[in-house]
Parts: structure tokens; C-alpha cells; sequence
């Protein structure tokens, strides 16, 4: 994946329809958690196996791979807009989760780490 050209890509095309006097940061973090939520919703009456099933549901599938590249989008114009390295911030924070949840006490372990 090639995070600098889909962050030009996204850019690009906020920047040529002049929306960037709308996408603050507070706003993006809103059109965020709503594309979540339309996500969440997908799979609201759905059981667990029906949803590691996907693939038998192609609507179902067209519809989440669309929630999940709006999510995206809006995560990339936030980390663009606050100047976030989003492959720094990730390993950064994998090298914290790993120190959180050591193999010894979390493999096939639901706990949050403040519970083992």
C-alpha cells in the first residue's frame, strides 16, 4: 500500500471540490465515527459466523468495503491534517500494545491488560 499516494489521492480531490474550509479536524473525527457507525450497522442483527462469512454475501460485502475505505478516507485527512505519520504511529503504538499485552499473558486471552 502506498499510504503517500492514496493520502494525494484523497487530498486531491477535497482540495478540487474546495472542501477543505469544512474538513477541521472535529469535523473529520465526526464524519469518522458516523462512517463507523454505518459500518457497526452492517453487521447489527448479523450472527458471528454469518460475519467471517462474508464472501457468500457479496451485497453485504460490496456495502462493508465501502464503509471501510470512507473510514479510511476520513483517517487519512485526519492524520494529513495534524501532520500524523500514520506508519509511525502505528508501529509506535504495536510497540506499546506489545508491552501492554506480553505473548506470556494475553495469547488466547480476551483480558484488557489491566485485568491480567
Amino acid at each position: 500500500m502506498d499510504l503517500g499516494k492514496l493520502k494525494e489521492l484523497v487530498n486531491n480531490f477535497a482540495k478540487e471540490r474546495d472542501w477543505d474550509q469544512f474538513h477541521s479536524v472535529k469535523n473529520l473525527s465526526m464524519a469518522l465515527s458516523v462512517e463507523s457507525s454505518e459500518l457497526l450497522e452492517i453487521f447489527q442483527w448479523m450472527s458471528e459466523a454469518d460475519s467471517n462469512n462474508l464472501s457468500s454475501q457479496p451485497e453485504k460485502m460490496q456495502k462493508v468495503e465501502e464503509e471501510v475505505a470512507d473510514i479510511f478516507v476520513y483517517l487519512l485527512r485526519i492524520a494529513s491534517k495534524t501532520n500524523i505519520n500514520l506508519e509511525e504511529a502505528v508501529i509506535r503504538k504495536m510497540e506499546k500494545n506489545a508491552k501492554k499485552y506480553p505473548v506470556e499473558l494475553a495469547r488466547g486471552n480476551s483480558k484488557k491488560y489491566n485485568e491480567f
